[in-house]
């Protein structure tokens, strides 16, 4: 069955990258679009084919959110020093998602044309074309109606090629893209190019692992906890023997349950100390905002179970403040693991707790009626088992992190001589 279809996959990256910062993902999707209609110019292109140059277009910013702060305008962080997060967003995309091969387009993509690799690589021409896209992008957004696209001539054979240059020429032409951009029409336009993408189911769970990782771009910890909850949830499954259909809906559900925890500020999350009135009702919007990214994106059934993970059975918890009757074995797995993980992992403020506090803790919640007893019996019954398990997963993607720095520190090294 699909959960997901493979344009609400792409849109659902997109708008999670945005919780962080929308100005990269706004910036990607109008490069985006100049790209594709320079692309529709030159012909040659299937559907699905333009819809992927567009996911990478969009996304090849993404090392921005790991190497730079963001608080500013794009300009700043392409011209200032393109080569971190164009490093970065290389080596993402190339070892964590199914963009493999089109990955080394975001390795060269403020590359001067005088200083490509000699060598030719797949998609070099197309990689010349997202160059001048994004530099005609930033330009637009900065001068506004005094933008004159035909300034880049200036540039030929030194950053931009002819036939990039020429492309753009028969595009505007033809297609009046930079009126497009500033009436906003053009989002409709991406929108029905979307309906083209094509990902087999394989890949659709290796971008929704994807999430998991962009969730890590805040923090190690923040990773640490989505592949807690994530184990956690899926050993209870086994455990309390759910159905093939009830385990893939909560697989997806948990994956997806904090994303709207990278709306909230960093200050409020790993602050020292007690809460404010104020700060716990900011942190409790993330429900709320990670809903509104998921309704219409995936199952529905996937939605609630992702939503409800801070609802208690006894109606006190939020934001919906719904009661036992009212919801499912998926959404008590969730719940528990959620818990589970807020206390096994360590905090700005406390260490984790340890196997005897967790137990006592998670025994006062049943009997307190506020998560499931049965839940929590066999969690308790396989802690040693689960806890193990997570263990290992964490290890593993924090390795893949590490590899990721690792080949990062060693490729800027070799720019920078």
């Amino acid at each position: 069955m699909e959960y997901i279809s493979s344009k609400n996959i792409f849109l659902l990256l997109r708008d999670t990258l945005k919780l962080i910062d929308r100005k990269p993902m706004d910036h990607g999707s109008r490069v985006g679009y100049i790209m594709c209609k320079m692309l529709e110019c030159k012909g040659g292109y299937e559907q699905f084919e333009l819809a992927d140059f567009l996911m990478l277009a969009t996304l090849h910013d993404i090392g921005v959110y790991k190497t730079d702060k963001t608080e500013g305008s794009a300009i700043q962080y392409e011209f200032k020093n393109p080569m971190p997060h164009s490093t970065y967003g290389f080596l993402f995309l190339k070892h964590i998602t199914p963009l493999a091969d089109k990955a080394k387009m975001v390795l060269h993509h403020r590359t001067a044309l005088n200083n490509f690799p000699k060598e030719d690589f797949e998609y070099k021409e197309e990689t010349e074309f997202l160059e001048l896209a994004e530099a005609a992008e930033i330009y637009h957004s900065a001068l506004g109606k005094e933008f004159d696209y035909r300034m880049f001539r200036k540039q030929e054979g030194v950053f931009y090629s002819k036939r990039a240059l020429d492309y753009l020429d028969i595009a505007v032409s033809k297609y009046d893209i930079f009126s497009h951009i500033e009436d906003e029409s053009y989002q409709k336009e991406l929108d029905a190019l979307l309906d083209y993408m094509i990902f087999t189911n394989e890949d659709k769970k290796k971008f929704m692992e994807v999430l998991m990782y962009c969730i890590g771009f805040r923090s190690d910890v923040a990773l640490v906890d989505a592949v807690t909850s994530l184990c956690v949830s899926l050993e209870l499954a086994k455990k309390l023997e759910l159905s093939e259909g009830s385990s893939e809906k909560l697989y997806y559900g948990s994956l997806v349950h904090d994303i709207g925890m990278l709306s909230v500020p960093a200050s409020i999350i790993e602050a020292p100390r007690k809460l404010t009135d104020s700060e716990i009702v900011e942190m409790r919007t993330h429900v709320e905002k990670e809903e509104k990214i998921l309704l219409n994106r995936l199952d529905e059934e996937i939605v609630s179970i992702a939503t409800m993970h801070h609802e208690r059975l006894d109606g006190s918890g939020y934001p919906k403040g719904l009661k036992g009757s009212m919801m499912s074995k998926e959404q008590f797995i969730v719940q528990l693991a959620d818990v589970v993980t807020g206390l096994t992992c360590e905090r700005s403020y406390r260490k984790s707790k340890s196997k005897d506090e967790v137990i006592k803790i998670l025994k006062e919640e049943g009997e307190r009626g506020k998560l499931d007893r049965r839940t929590i019996e066999v969690f308790i019954d396989n802690y040693d088992d689960i806890m193990q398990l997570v263990s290992e997963e964490c290890k593993k993607a924090l390795e893949t992190y590490q590899m990721l720095n690792n080949k990062y520190g060693k490729i800027s090294e070799k720019i920078s001589k």
